[in-house]
Formats: structure tokens, sequence, C-alpha cells
């Protein structure tokens, strides 16, 4: 690594928007083909004439809504964090420039087809002008976006980007050490535990039934993303050119990720497909330069300096790292004495297409075309249509291996046989069309459960393609689905907020077993706690007390144990529970209910503490990272986290000093939605549309989201128009 020791001062040009005068005139051109309505809720349904002028408006009203947030996303794929938030995010911008290459997004910019140059041209446009009628609004990096940032990112997940398992630390430890002393000894971590980059964050939920099981006989999904809270904001964008796409956009981009149009909705959720791999070189080093064994040869390793700016004090500081690369990609890590390179496909032009196209289809017959392009790198897929069609996807761009090899670890780099034998055509990947049982559920969980008994055989796919395990989110919506009929939307919703938490079937009867045979004299208090749990439903509410006590004893239970992150399903999902019970002893499953019981003491007063005390949703502000206080209004809610398999995920976290557990992560944009000869469609989003707390819609829909109560979607113009709180031009 080389340090260079000398501070750039930021130009006072830096902090005002430069735009040119043929830019201006051009934005102010666009603007006038461009509609933008504001419904009751505060929800932009925006018109335009021609595609790229829908998206020019999405983006600029997705800026009026939070720049600060399209701006963080591309400073975050760009790998610029650093200059916006100081040193400590260095090592994440130098492990998405390893990634990212910006040089490869402009070529994919320059080489575009001309219909989608124009989207590309919009969606820049877009953010410029929004930049140049808002002075007063001050980018922290980002003066002047670019077409071709929106190739840096080109999917929309919350887990788009896939290190391999290679972690964060792994890099850091890497690259800020001596590289020399790292060819032969290992300067990382082991195999046996690591902090995985593409860690999952908690997950998402996709249902789908045919006509077979709903009142109208008409198909009907289920959209429930879990992702931090503010992650995405829910729109709708119309053309003259046949779009019509409502859902749920990551803030910066410019494509519905997950929502429907007039024929059909799409659903994604993570999965654990092998999508990227990790090889282990042979490092060699030769008269001073660097060398790796491929086929008994030795190739030359690459290098390149990237400089990352950091700010500090006012001042931006400039380091810069020699990394390094193979044939296979860039060397994220060292581990035993190997170097690991990392072989992906994150970003592309076609999928970026992929996921603009999508939005478009009219049937499954053209998702499915859309579907061909395989090149969504990061997610599964659940579809219906107002032809009752139901499907779903297991990931969609897998690459074909040598299945003698165990690609759930790094292999072997110094050979071709590990490399990768092309892509797996779409009708080889693990899905269902149509399957007899009427439903498909995926909670993030083995595809082989997808629809019950019509489900995937597992024995007919290779290990690398679907070893996701089965999860207690998953084990509860089977359930559901498969012994309910008659479905309407309301039915729906009620479904996907169902509280039971399966977890507990398997964690419980340990603890009980394991109190009945204590022999020394208990507590009155715990023998009570012990009663209240045995006589619980397992279903959370905020008026329950054994639910706090239940999800507080699993808490302390989850931190006794680590499991390896990159491992086989037996170590994952359900068969982590079981380890738990397992591996933990009588006494200390004892123990630790015991510290429940003190802490709530100590912290109400009481152990008998209702959950919807402790577990609180609060929003003060649009802060990127909320800070929550006590002392400022929050509401109770009844919901809980997927771990513990709540369909309606809701994850707390409790800060320092606090003593109570405020909910960042889970349920965000949920819709449900009935394909018939017209779309009906419900759906709610956390908190609500604005992100100004003097704003009605800051938390206009707060209540009804943590009672799933649903809004109506105003999918039709006529519809809009009735409910319309604002009607303007960009740049009005």
């Amino acid at each position: 690594m080389k340090y260079i020791f000398y501070f750039l001062l930021l130009p006072s040009i830096a902090f005002s928007q430069q735009f040119s005068q043929p830019e201006i005139n051009r934005y102010k051109t666009e603007s006038k083909n461009v509609t933008i309505i504001r419904d009751n809720w505060g929800i932009p349904h925006i018109y335009g004439k021609t595609d790229a002028d829908a998206v020019f408006g999405l983006m600029y009203a997705q800026c009026e809504d939070d720049f600060k947030r399209v701006e963080f996303n591309y400073l975050e794929n760009l790998g610029r964090l650093s200059e916006a938030t100081g040193e400590n995010n260095l090592y994440t911008d130098l492990q998405m420039r390893l990634i990212y290459d910006s040089s490869a997004a402009m070529y994919d910019y320059n080489t575009s087809p001309a219909w989608f140059k124009k989207l590309l041209d919009a969606f820049a446009d877009g953010v410029n002008f929004y930049l140049y009628k808002h002075p007063s609004s001050k980018p922290a990096v980002l003066f002047h976006f670019e077409p071709w940032y929106a190739l840096m990112r080109t999917n929309g997940s919350i887990s788009s980007t896939n290190t391999g398992g290679a972690g964060l630390q792994e890099t850091k430890t890497f690259y800020g050490s001596n590289i020399d002393s790292s060819i032969q000894n290992d300067q990382s971590f082991s195999n046996s535990m690591i902090d995985a980059g593409n860690e999952k964050l908690t997950g998402s939920n996709g249902f789908a039934v045919g006509p077979s099981k709903t009142k109208s006989k008409n198909a009907i999904l289920y959209i429930n993303p879990h992702v931090d809270f503010y992650y995405r904001t829910e729109v709708q964008m119309v053309s003259d050119e046949g779009l019509n796409a409502y859902g749920a956009v990551t803030w910066g981009q410019f494509f519905v990720f997950q929502g429907f149009n007039e024929h059909c909705g799409w659903m994604h959720t993570s999965g654990d497909a092998d999508l990227a791999d990790l090889y282990k070189e042979k490092i060699v080093k030769n008269d001073g330069r660097l060398f790796y064994m491929y086929d008994k040869e030795l190739k030359p390793v690459t290098s390149k300096q990237i400089i990352i700016r950091y700010k500090k004090d006012g001042q931006i500081i400039p380091q810069t790292f020699t990394t390094y690369y193979t044939q296979h990609g860039p060397v994220m890590a060292s581990r035993n004495g190997k170097w690991l390179s990392l072989k992906e496909n994150n970003r592309s032009l076609k999928g970026l297409m992929q996921s603009w196209l999508r939005i478009k289809a009219k049937g499954f017959l053209e998702f499915e075309k859309t579907m061909e392009m395989r090149s969504n790198t990061s997610d599964n897929t659940v579809f219906a249509d107002d032809k009752g069609n139901i499907a779903y996807w297991h990931g969609n761009f897998i690459p074909r291996r040598d299945v003698n090899y165990d690609w759930s670890q790094p292999v072997d780099g110094t050979t071709s046989a590990t490399e990768w034998k092309g892509i797996h055509e779409l009708r080889e990947i693990v899905q269902v069309h149509n399957p007899a049982s009427g439903w498909i559920q995926n909670c993030n969980s083995t595809p082989f459960t997808v629809s019950g008994t019509s489900s995937p055989d597992k024995n007919k796919y290779p290990s690398y393609m679907a070893p996701d395990a089965e999860n207690p989110r998953a084990v509860n919506a089977i359930r559901l689905l498969s012994t309910q009929k008659d479905f309407t939307l309301d039915k729906m919703i009620a479904t996907g907020y169902n509280t039971y938490l399966s977890a507990f079937d398997i964690l419980l009867p340990s603890l009980f077993i394991a109190y009945d045979a204590v022999n020394e004299k208990t507590t009155d208090s715990l023998k009570d706690a012990i009663a209240l749990l045995r006589g619980w439903d397992r279903t959370s509410s905020a008026s329950s007390v054994a639910t706090t006590l239940a999800i507080e004893w699993a808490a302390k239970l989850n931190k006794k144990i680590r499991v390896p992150v990159m491992d086989d399903e037996e170590r994952r999902g359900l068969n982590r529970l079981r380890l738990l019970v397992k591996n933990i002893s009588a006494s200390e499953k004892i123990k630790l209910l015991k510290e429940v019981l003190n802490d709530l003491t100590k912290a109400f007063g009481t152990w008998q503490v209702a959950w919807g005390t402790v577990n609180r949703y609060q929003r003060i502000n649009d802060d990127l990272q909320q800070k929550f206080d006590d002392n400022k209004q929050s509401f109770p809610v009844g919901l809980a986290s997927s771990e513990w398999g709540c369909l309606p995920s809701f994850s707390g976290s409790k800060p320092l000093n606090s003593k109570y557990r405020y909910g960042v992560n889970g349920n965000s944009f949920v819709a449900a939605v009935e394909f018939g000869k017209t779309i009906k469609a419900k759906t709610i989003i956390t908190g609500g549309e604005g992100t100004d707390p003097s704003s009605k819609h800051f938390l206009d829909q707060a209540q009804m989201y943590i009672d799933g109560k649903f809004k109506d979607v105003l999918f039709y113009k006529k519809d809009v128009l009735k409910h319309a709180e604002r009607q303007y031009h960009p740049g009005d």
C-alpha cells in the first residue's frame, strides 16, 4: 500500500452545481414532456410521452423526495463513500472498486443500443435537472451525474454485490498488510469462520396463488421484500410507448425492481444459488515479479493502482493501493497462504437491460423471454399474470461448473478444470410453472418446497444451483398456503401478516426439558415464566409477555454459538436452530432465561413486559442512520424478526443506554396484486412516502404498516386525478 501524505483542499467550485447552457436547454425541453401527479399519499405517478421521458421524471421525483439516498447508493457502487463519510469506509470503497470497473461501465454506455442510451441519458438528465433547479440541495460528492453511473449498479437488490464469500475484514487484512508475507503465510482468516461480505440482510417473502386457490379465479401475487426500512420508494411510471409499471424503486435506479404492470407482476427474493467463486491461487515470486500457477505454467499477476480519497478534517486525503488480478479476477483476500481471486458478474449492460425490459412484459411468455437473457445475478423471481399463470425461477445467471468440486468453498485456481463452462440455460435452472398445488412461496429458502408436493426434485440439480436451507418463515408460509383457499387481496395480506414464530417449535421444547430436569429449587419468577411460555401460542403480538421472553431468550441463545457462514445447508436455516438446541447445555438455557428476567426487571421494574412495550417503531427524521430517542414518539409493534419465522419481518436493534428495541429492517414496500380484467392492488410502505418530518406523509402509513392495513393502489390515471394533491412538470 502506498500512502500519499498531502492534503487536497476542496475547491470552492466543487460546492456548486455547474451545468452548461445546452444542458439546461435540453433539461427544460425534456421536462415539458413529463407530468408528475402526487396522490393523496404523496406517491408520484410519472407520465411521459416516451419511456425516456418517464425515466427523466422518475429520477427528478426521486431526488425531490430523497436526493441524499440517491447519491449514497451511487457513492457506494462508485467506491467513493469515503469522500463523504471518512476513513471508516476506506476498505468498503476498495472492495467495491476491485469489483466494479467504471471504465467498463463507460464502455457499456458508449456501445449501448440507441434506444437504451436514451434511457441512460434521461436518467442522468433527470438528476441533473433537479440539482440545477435546487441549488440549495448540497450533494456530498456528486455534483453532476453521468449516464454511465446507472451501469455501475444494474440490479436493484440489497444483496446485489456478490463477493463469493470474501469478507470485508479479509480484504482489509490483505491490502493493509505486507503482501509478500501473505504468499506463504495466512494473513487473514481460516475457512472455519469468516465475515461474509455478501451476507443477505434478513430476507424477503414472495407468494403467488393461481386461479384454483383464489375466490375470483384470478392470480394473486404478494410482494414482501425485507430490507432496510427506507431502502426503496413507491412510484408509478407510465409512457405512451407501452410502459405502465407500479412498485418499489431502489433509490437512484430507473426501473421498478419489485412490482407490477397491467398484465403481470414480479417479486424478487435473495437466494443462495452460487453466482460467484473464489479461486485459490498459488503465487510465486521470481526476480521481484509475481506469478500464479495455472495448468503447470506460470502466468504473471497483473497489478493496478487504485486511489481512494477520504474526508478528514474538511480535507480530502488520497490513499493509493496496489491491487492484484489473475485471469479469474481481482485478488480479494488470502487464506492459509493462498491468494483468493474472485470471478463474478455483478454488473453488466445486459443485466440493466433485463431489469428494464421485464417491467414492460405483457405476460408469462414475454417475461420468460427477458429471463432468457440470464443476467439477473442476485435474485429469485416469483411471478403472476392476468392469464392465471404463476411461476418461480431460482436464480437466473448461474455458471455451469464441474460437479466434482465443492463450490461452496474456494476452489483450486491452478487448474483449468475449475473454470466456468458457460452459463446454464434457463430451462436448466430450478423452476416451477403453474404447479398443481396452485401456490408458490419463497422466503429465501430452498426451492425444493416452493410449491409443496408440486416442488422440483432436488436430485435433478447440481448442489451449487440451490444450496439454500429451509427456514422458519418458509415452514409457516407452506402451512398457510397449502391449507387455505378462496384467497382475496385481504386474505393474502392477512396471510402475509401472520406472526406465528415457528422457530420456537424447535427451540422451546428443549428449554422445557431442561427446566423439568432441574433438581434445585427454582424461583417463583422462573416458574411463572416457564408456565407462561408453555401456554403461549407462539404467535407474536404487542400485548404478549411470552413473546418478549421467548425472543429475548432466543437472542441470547443465538450469541452463544457461532456457525460458519460459508457451509452447507445442514448448518443453516432450521438446522442451525437444531444446532443451538443440541450444542447448548440445559443449565445454560436455564441460566439465559434467568438473565432475561433480570434484564427486564432492571429496565422496566418487572419481567412481565409486553412485546409492544419493548419493540418499537420510531421515525424522527430522514437520516441515513437513524438515531433513536426513548423520549420521543414511538409506536408499539407486535411484529417480530423473520429470524424466528415471523412473515411480516420487523428486525430491531437496541441502542446503547436504551431499554427499547427499535425497528430498522424488515417489511418495507409490501403489495398484494390481483390480475384480472383490471388491476386491483393494495400496498403499504414503512412510515410514509414523505421524507421530510414536516410532511403529512412522513408517518401517515405508520400505524397501517404495523397493523397490516393496506391502502388501495391508484393504478389508473382517472383514479389518480380524483385523488391528486399536486400536478406539475419537473422544475415547476
